[in-house]
């Protein structure tokens, strides 16, 4: 039988020596850059078209992995498969006031609703592959069909943030992705929202009724929310009037804006899905149309509007993400769709 040589005591401690000191080889081959040097994005996207009735929104979270790897993680809602609102059992209290038409006057004390699915886990994860050439990132994932997507990188400029925006996508026609290196459990409570020193901006495509809608700029008041006072993780917020959201033509033929009642006030509610992720969510109706209705809380075809939180790299809160799957309880052609944006880095 051949024995192998041994090694003496000295030997030994100059080859772990030897062996530690060595630099290992670069492994650059297999390294890939992180997208705008951020691992965490959240990102809403949706495949909206004016003609069709087949549209989708998805919204959640991709990481980036060194390895060339990314993971998605989303919720969707298709008009395939309409889903209706869903409770979140968040009931803002009386305590939330704001000035409206020169008096004190109260938010109704609603439970607040969301896109069905979004209180619990999401519909889907995938993986795929990605590289980094200049500022577009490019993305293939591995499904069955062929999904690729490529989006332009942008820097903040305090490098907090990157920001995505859609270069091309064989499937969405329209996305938002915001990234840092901050874990997607990280989040900031509704004081905080409000008390955002910048100033938030939304830009949002829509589609309602066979068309789309792009605006952009619009500016969303956050200041103008009050903390409700039993629990703080809503907000809520009484619009004292809209030019045209809520005017007769709109579905308010006895209270609306322009009848003799002159109605035109919108109920806003912002309140926290998770302690543990990013989620939120924004609820909103015209209160003319409880009216009509005779109800005190609205249960036809309001906006839900579920929200992932931006967060940068020092765990500051910097906006959201957002879709609308506000499905109509009538026809598909009635519902309410979007992806959106609302932050101070656009």
């Amino acid at each position: 039988m051949r024995t192998v040589p041994s090694i003496g005591a000295a030997a030994v401690l100059s080859f772990v020596l030897a062996f530690t000191v060595t630099p290992a080889r670069p492994a650059d081959a297999s390294v890939a850059a992180l997208p705008g040097g951020k691992a965490t994005y959240v990102v809403s996207q949706g495949h909206l078209k004016a003609a069709s009735k087949q549209n989708w929104v998805r919204l959640g979270s991709y990481r980036f992995a060194p390895d060339g790897k990314v993971t998605a993680s989303q919720y969707l809602w298709w008009q395939r498969n309409p889903e209706a609102r869903q409770r979140t059992g968040m009931t803002p209290d009386g305590g939330c006031t704001t000035k409206a038409g020169g008096s004190q006057s109260r938010p109704r004390t609603c439970e607040v609703l969301t896109a069905g699915g979004f209180t619990g886990a999401p519909d889907e994860s995938r993986t795929g592959t990605y590289t980094v050439s200049g500022n577009v990132v490019s993305i293939r994932w591995k499904i069955a069909q062929t999904w690729t997507e490529q989006w332009y990188v942008r820097p903040s400029s305090d490098g907090k943030l990157a920001r995505l925006d859609l270069k091309q996508s064989t499937l969405a026609t329209n996305g938002y992705g915001y990234g840092s290196n901050a874990s997607l459990s990280t989040r900031r409570a509704m004081s905080s929202v409000k008390a955002f020193p910048g100033s938030l901006r939304q830009d949002l495509t829509s589609w309602a009724n066979g068309n789309l809608v792009t605006s952009s700029n619009q500016p969303f008041g956050h200041s103008s929310f009050r903390n409700c006072t039993t629990t703080t993780s809503c907000l809520t917020y009484l619009q004292p009037s809209s030019r045209g959201a809520c005017q007769k033509s709109g579905g308010c033929p006895k209270y609306g804006g322009g009848t003799k009642a002159n109605v035109s006030s919108i109920q806003y509610y912002l309140t926290k899905i998770s302690n543990s992720d990013r989620r939120d969510t924004l609820w909103h109706w015209c209160t003319c149309l409880a009216m009509e209705r005779s109800q005190f809380c609205y249960t036809g075809n309001s906006h839900v509007k579920p929200l992932m939180q931006i967060i940068d790299d020092k765990g500051a809160f910097r906006g959201w993400v957002g879709a609308e799957a506000s499905f109509s309880t009538g026809t598909r052609g009635a519902d309410m769709m979007a992806v959106f944006r609302i932050t101070d880095f656009r």
